[in-house]
């Protein structure tokens, strides 16, 4: 028999009706011929309140009982499905991810996958289990402890799951109907695909789309699982939502598949740094041990041995940043007159793997951006992007701007 692959995120099982109408949906994939993994997440809200009586009760906590605490809710949720699908005369059983067992490092609260052996599933498939619901997010450590994947990762838990059983495909539910080209909410000209690159996808889902997390994609990608991203509220439709897969399977590419945003930007300058071999080791080492996320970066002309070096990070991240600069210049291994941190900028995104074949992309994005009178702070390219910051106030002028510049709403 085939095996499926099937993820429920937390608004598709908020409430036991919600689970009643995920269950029917597996209980339409059983009829179909298919054994079933379905990988649920916690219910909405769950994981929030139990992050919250973490930090209530031990603001500098164990990082193994926060994972202990927070994945949790996953467990519940697994057993009121298997619940549920036995209600339906359907065979299942919960597991939890010490049961599987999914094996990850020791890194609690951000682990990574290593192995998902199949055998101790295998064998309950071969004795009659119909669907495997597997709690999301958490593993189990080398010690034995159990270990959460970091926000989102239910997805990834999916994803490893549909690769180390070589399912058919993959299917996320969520309260998306599929992955548009851009946010609905900013244009209402958004249009929904039917198909992205994974390379597209990876992209988006890394410059601030929300609908699949990017350690997910990236194991997609990796092991050719298809994805496919659907609405769990919608009525059923094989066809449905969107397939994220190779770039061979979509026939033609147009110049630019998406737009993507995101909001919480800052825009740090170091200015009048001394230019002089492993300047820039002597900064983004620093910034690096801090777990400050760096995205985009550039250096100016160095005039008379000095330099500005200017890159963009979380705006969460800037205190943390400029502790970081202080230390480093304060221990003699970096020397620079002012840090400027400009914590009122957006990064908006172009995407899309016809770039490759298709010049003049980046001529038509800044000459859109130029007609809306929106300046560009820092432009960085890569083979199939192109991102600028902006002044966070034209965020939304500039998103709709390029969406009609590209013609997006058009199939």
């Amino acid at each position: 028999m085939t095996r499926l692959v099937m993820k429920f995120g937390g608004t598709s099982v908020a409430t036991l009706d919600r689970i009643k109408r995920a269950a029917k949906r597996v209980g339409r994939e059983v009829a179909n011929g298919h054994e079933v993994i379905v990988i649920v997440s916690a219910m909405a809200g769950k994981t929030n309140e139990l992050v919250g009586w973490v930090n209530e009760t031990s603001p500098f906590y164990d990082a193994r009982e926060y994972d202990a605490v927070v994945s949790s809710g996953e467990n519940v949720t697994a057993g009121l499905m298997a619940l549920t699908l036995q209600e339906m005369d359907i065979p299942a059983r919960s597991w939890q991810g010490w049961q599987v067992p999914l094996k990850t490092n020791g890194a609690h609260g951000a682990a990574r996958i290593e192995e998902i052996p199949t055998r101790n599933m295998d064998v309950k498939f071969a004795e009659g289990m119909k669907v495997a619901v597997v709690a999301g997010f958490q593993g189990v450590s080398p010690e034995g402890r159990i270990t959460t994947l970091g926000r989102g990762g239910s997805d990834t838990t999916a994803v490893a799951f549909a690769a180390a059983f070589d399912a058919v495909r993959c299917d996320i539910y969520t309260d998306v109907d599929g992955v548009y080209t851009t946010d609905p909410r900013i244009s209402s000209k958004a249009r929904k695909l039917d198909r992205i690159a994974f390379e597209e996808m990876l992209e988006l889902a890394s410059l601030g789309a929300k609908v699949l997390q990017t350690r997910s994609v990236e194991l997609a990608m990796r092991y050719k699982v298809k994805l496919r991203v659907l609405s769990s509220f919608d009525e059923y439709d094989e066809d449905a939502g969107t397939l994220v897969c190779d770039e061979e399977e979509i026939m033609e590419s147009k110049a630019v598949a998406g737009v993507a945003y995101s909001r919480d930007e800052a825009k740090m300058t170091l200015i009048s740094v001394a230019d002089k071999p492993g300047i820039a080791a002597a900064i983004f080492g620093p910034l690096a041990a801090a777990g400050v996320n760096v995205d985009m970066i550039v250096q100016n002309i160095s005039e008379e041995g000095r330099t500005d070096m200017t890159f963009s990070c979380p705006v969460d991240q800037v205190k943390r940043a400029e502790k970081a600069m202080s230390e480093a210049k304060a221990a003699g291994k970096i020397d620079y007159s002012e840090l400027v941190a400009d914590t009122d900028v957006a990064k908006v995104s172009v995407v899309g793997i016809g770039m490759r074949s298709h010049a003049g992309v980046a001529a038509r994005m800044f000459e859109s951006l130029r007609d809306e009178n929106i300046n560009i702070k820092v432009i960085t390219t890569s083979e199939i992007k192109i991102s600028v910051l902006i002044d966070r106030k034209y965020m939304e002028l500039a998103v709709q701007a390029l969406h009609d510049c590209f013609e997006l709403e058009k199939a």
